[in-house]
């Protein structure tokens, strides 16, 4: 999605005080893991801003000049990796072997076969992901996450068909959006 070295952020705009608190409710709804840690993301009096990025159709939210989540158009809101690195234990998160994470860092499609292979790591029947989930890519062997996106199966689905994409776009260490200059 944010594949270019470098994105052009377009208008910034503040955010009036009942769109904060939708947005911190569509956090929430989304990741009920990051309850105890929304005030330290987003604080109740700060001021939220919101950035167009419109080569991507995208909104980013940031407070200062530090994003924290963005939303391609009406999907799900999805959080900016530096508050996934920050809070890791918040997110659902799958693994991808040594093999993927090359191709995963120059923007390519995750395959299924990255995360079923011996040192991918899928939850267990107990905890499965359903298609359209948000989830956080950790690689093997790296201590950090190092994808966001959207599953295109489900991990039960997954497990059974072993081929396929897994997460077609998403936000990636070392993209457009990763690299974003909001000063």
């Amino acid at each position: 999605m944010f594949k270019k070295d470098s994105l052009t952020p377009g208008a910034k705009s503040k955010i009036k005080s009942s769109a904060q608190r939708a947005i911190r409710q569509k956090v929430l709804d989304t990741y009920p893991l990051l309850e105890p840690h929304l005030d330290a993301i987003l604080p109740k009096k700060s001021q939220l801003d919101q950035v167009k990025l419109p080569a991507e159709r995208a909104t980013l939210f940031c407070l200062d000049d530090t994003p924290l989540f963005f939303q391609h158009m009406d999907d799900a809101i999805m959080p900016h990796l530096k508050v996934v690195h920050q809070y890791p234990q918040c997110f659902k998160t799958v693994g991808i072997d040594r093999g993927a994470i090359r191709f995963v860092m120059s923007g390519a499609t995750l395959m299924v076969p990255g995360l079923t292979s011996a040192g991918g790591r899928l939850p267990d029947a107990a905890e499965e992901f359903k298609k359209g989930d948000v989830v956080v890519v950790a690689a093997e062997g790296k201590s950090e996450a190092c994808l966001v996106g959207v599953l295109e199966l489900g991990t039960e689905e997954m497990k059974e068909k072993k081929k396929g994409p897994a997460i077609k776009e998403g936000h990636y260490l070392g993209d457009g959006l990763w690299k974003i200059d909001l000063s």
